[in-house]
């Protein structure tokens, strides 16, 4: 049986009977800044956390990152640091930045960088909703997210004003997502409107604010429609293409195609289509 993360009051945790998860960053007096850094109980950390406690919960079939308020993430809390009774300890191999330049690129591949990273190895659907300036490391978590929703109030801002280049998996996705040449725009000024961010390809839907939820609980309805294995393996296979050829991704597809025409959702799938009802999915 699935269990719950470990809750904290700086980010919600609220699956639904519908089969969305939804988590959103719940500073809205500071704009949604993180808590903390690398450290086990910072706001980073949390949301791969409370992801993976949605990835395992067999009723949550896709989860939505959103912030309350409206800001999405302001990333870094440039003015306040959350006291260690909060944060608790740092991870294991990940030193403090203060301690020189190793300690730092330390800090981050171990830390801050790898927690990101988290994001991208659930194997259900993510969407990153974003309601608002999504700033720094809440760019890099939307764009470590399946898929962006925004909305007149969306903007990306980039780490420039903490005198930071784009990290965390940021500097890997702008490219493939938008091209170089707009990557390195986007480096060189350090702001995008959600227009733009969705004329790119950042966005994947750019709605009115007062569209956002409903257009992507819509979304959502869409995808549970579909056999949770054949998202899930679908899912690693495209995100493992990005970096691999077509004849290697061929293979993978050649694999999986045998091993899911034989699970039971598929099954359940030929059943439903033919008995012309909603099929019932398990996820085996």
């Amino acid at each position: 049986m699935a269990t719950g993360p470990k809750l904290v009051d700086y980010l919600t945790y609220e699956p639904e009977e519908s089969g969305i998860l939804w988590i959103r960053f719940n500073r809205p007096d500071r704009l949604n800044a993180l808590i903390g850094s690398s450290e086990e109980n910072g706001t980073v950390a949390k949301v791969g956390e409370y992801m993976r406690a949605g990835d395992d919960d067999p009723k949550v079939r896709v989860i939505v990152l959103t912030g309350v308020g409206r800001v999405f993430c302001a990333g870094a809390d440039l003015r306040g640091k959350a006291p260690k009774e909060v944060t608790g300890d740092d991870f294991v191999g990940n030193r403090g930045a203060h301690e020189g330049i190793d300690a730092a690129r330390q800090h981050f591949f171990h830390g801050f960088t790898k927690l990101h990273r988290d994001i991208s190895l659930i194997r259900k659907p993510t969407i990153a909703m974003i309601n608002g300036p999504a700033v720094g490391s809440g760019m890099d978590m939307a764009l470590h997210c399946d898929i962006r929703i925004g909305c007149e109030k969306t903007r990306f801002v980039a780490y420039h004003n903490a005198g930071q280049i784009i990290e965390n998996g940021g500097s890997y996705y702008l490219p493939k997502m938008v091209g170089l040449g707009r990557a390195l725009e986007f480096a060189y000024t350090g702001e995008l409107d959600g227009e733009r961010a969705y004329q790119w390809g950042m966005l994947n839907h750019l709605v009115s604010s007062e569209k956002l939820e409903e257009t992507t609980r819509a979304l959502c309805a869409r995808m549970m429609n579909v056999p949770p294995l054949v998202q899930w393996i679908g899912k690693r296979i495209m995100r493992t293409a990005v970096d691999s050829t077509m004849e290697n991704t061929m293979v993978l597809t050649s694999n999986a195609g045998s091993i899911l025409n034989a699970s039971e959702d598929a099954k359940e799938a030929r059943r439903a289509f033919i008995e012309k009802r909603k099929p019932n999915y398990k996820g085996a």
